[in-house]
């Protein structure tokens, strides 16, 4: 028996990494690399591996780590920051595409109870693959990032009541019996959250404070698995999804002193079992069911993916968002989540979902999270694209949050601040103390609320936009700072500012050194990577608290930016 899981699971990574490798030659992410590896090797097509529940088993493991350690970079007071995305864009998101597949399931003459399963189906979306997705390409707390994650966490808690009417989808006659059970769930779900609130401020922190006081490492490490796989189970029995427990367990530890050590020692464990998961989604893929009933398949996979996408157009539209962010949250989102495959399960082959539509609903959900990866790399593209047509530029621009937005004087000689994170803050006041102009652009309508009441020159909208950069005085500033959150946008954003002017002096802070280049080319002034000025902030204290000179390295460093600046101005 244990010979025959180790040898399923050699069989698992070897494959994985021929495939991933193969694929990520032509461009394809990890993640569909993946899935498609499971696909190859399940019992549905090679059958190479026979241990399909305990592969399964750890590959849960995997996807509650991934939600922990996602979690760890969060905290509760963030999430505080993301009640519109969850409260407004959540229930707009799952709402509408519950009534949008329900009419659709109706006029194909499907039944009530089948109608509204599949709009259980198709209102979630995938939490593990599209944070994976975020987080890999450094897109987590970018406009787009922080709606995405938003709607994710009201999608997890709406797990609740769809899990409860399920079965009283399959047996109708007992709904009168539906309304205590509700009762009690949302009950228990309530509890749920306030003891995870009541343990983030009070327990956990001291609990956490004194195993650290201990030294050991592997005391450590097994207590903080403990928190882990301990709120995920707890959740679990008050009715809510693992993930989302999970998710709330990384946010506890989060607003302790000691999340960066806990998301060092958990994310060995998390790479591996995570890719364990994609590859047993893969597994679930029945060629038989594409190959037998391809019509079926794809025009469920073409109706999820397009009314999805066109459904979070209509959301960002009655929100209010700028166009970038609605793409890119669209693209995001348009897949059939996880819990699909456990929504699946409890009704196949029952009168709700007979057997060849469950086997094509399956199929188009694993596709679709295939198809996601890609959606994420097209969409930034997709959305610089459309922002080009004059009669989309108003809504690209993002229609101003009138009541947020301070009224915009005209200026002369004024800075212009993209990005009111930090950074923008600490440089607004800087100006302000110098008596130098300024006007701000934020895209999180919160931020610009907040700020606007406090008397900040605020405005709404996106900055790559010309009629956001014609409202920002862009001829009459002196210059533009990019402190934006979006690492894939800054490139886009220098090309259409060099666009409408081609003289104003353009200062980046990109994250890393090998984003310095590519930002030069499009015409940045002049780019700070954040890696390498905390790099030689490190190293000069360094050397001045072990009583070295530190003014040779600051040359060197000084040199090297220079040596970026003309390498990228010269090629």
């Amino acid at each position: 028996m244990h010979s025959a899981i180790l040898r399923d699971l050699v069989v698992v990574f070897a494959v994985a990494v021929a495939v991933v490798l193969l694929l990520r030659r032509i461009g394809v992410p990890s993640i569909a690399g993946f899935i498609a590896a499971g696909a190859l090797i399940g019992p549905q097509a090679l059958g190479w591996v026979h241990s399909i529940e305990q592969v399964e088993l750890m590959a849960e493991v995997g996807v509650v780590l991934l939600l922990f350690s996602i979690g760890l970079e969060l905290s509760l007071d963030r999430l505080k920051r993301l009640w519109r995305a969850i409260a407004l864009g959540g229930l707009l998101q799952v709402s509408l595409t519950l009534a949008s597949t329900l009419g659709i399931a109706r006029l194909f003459a499907l039944p009530m109870p089948t109608a509204l399963f599949l709009g259980y189906v198709v209102s979630v979306s995938s939490t593990a693959i599209v944070l994976r997705g975020l987080e890999a390409r450094g897109e987590s707390d970018a406009p787009h990032g922080r709606l995405t994650l938003g709607i994710l966490v009201f999608q997890d808690l709406g797990v609740v009541p769809m899990m409860i009417s399920l079965p009283y989808l399959v047996h109708p006659e007992r709904a009168m019996q539906m309304g205590s059970d509700v009762f009690l769930s949302l009950g228990r779900s309530i509890a749920f959250l306030v003891l995870v609130l009541a343990a983030a401020r009070y327990g956990v922190p001291r609990l956490l404070h004194l195993v650290a006081s201990s030294r050991q490492r592997d005391i450590f490490v097994l207590f903080v698995i403990l928190l882990c796989f301990g709120t995920a189970w707890v959740a679990s029995q008050a009715g809510i999804s693992l993930e989302l427990g999970a998710f709330l367990a990384g946010m506890i530890v989060a607003g302790s002193d000691y999340r960066h050590q806990a998301l060092s020692d958990v994310i060995p464990f998390r790479e591996v079992l995570t890719s364990l998961f994609f590859v047993s989604v893969g597994m679930l893929l029945e060629p038989q069911a594409i190959l037998g009933n391809a019509g079926l398949t794809f025009g469920i996979l073409a109706a999820v993916l397009l009314g999805k996408f066109f459904v979070m157009l209509v959301v960002g539209g009655l929100m209010r968002l700028p166009l970038r962010v609605t793409l890119l949250a669209a693209a995001a989102l348009c897949q059939i989540g996880e819990f699909s495959f456990v929504l699946i399960k409890e009704v196949r082959g029952s009168t709700v979902l007979p057997e060849p539509l469950a086997a094509s609903i399956l199929a188009a959900a694993i596709l679709s999270m295939i198809v996601t990866p890609l959606m994420l790399m097209i969409a930034p593209h997709l959305a610089a694209g459309v922002g080009k047509h004059a009669w989309l530029r108003k809504w690209a621009s993002g229609r101003s949050v009138e009541e947020a937005r301070a009224s915009l004087p005209p200026s002369q000689g004024h800075v212009i601040i993209a990005g009111f994170g930090l950074g923008g803050r600490e440089l607004a006041k800087a100006l302000k103390d110098a008596s130098l102009p300024y006007l701000i652009v934020e895209l999180n309508a919160e931020t610009v609320r907040k700020a606007a009441l406090e008397g900040e020159p605020m405005y709404y909208g996106d900055i790559s936009s010309r009629e956001v950069l014609e409202s920002l005085g862009v001829h009459q500033a002196t210059e533009l700072i990019l402190l934006i959150n979006d690492p894939s946008a800054l490139e886009r954003v220098v090309r259409a500012v060099r666009q409408v002017r081609s003289d104003l002096t353009i200062t980046v802070r990109a994250r890393y050194v090998a984003d310095v280049d590519k930002l030069y080319r499009a015409g940045a002034t002049r780019v700070i990577a954040a890696e390498l000025e905390a790099a030689a902030a490190v190293i000069a204290e360094v050397l001045e608290r072990h009583g070295v000179g530190a003014d040779a390295f600051r040359e060197r460093a000084g040199f090297l930016r220079k040596a970026l600046s003309r390498s990228a101005q010269m090629a």
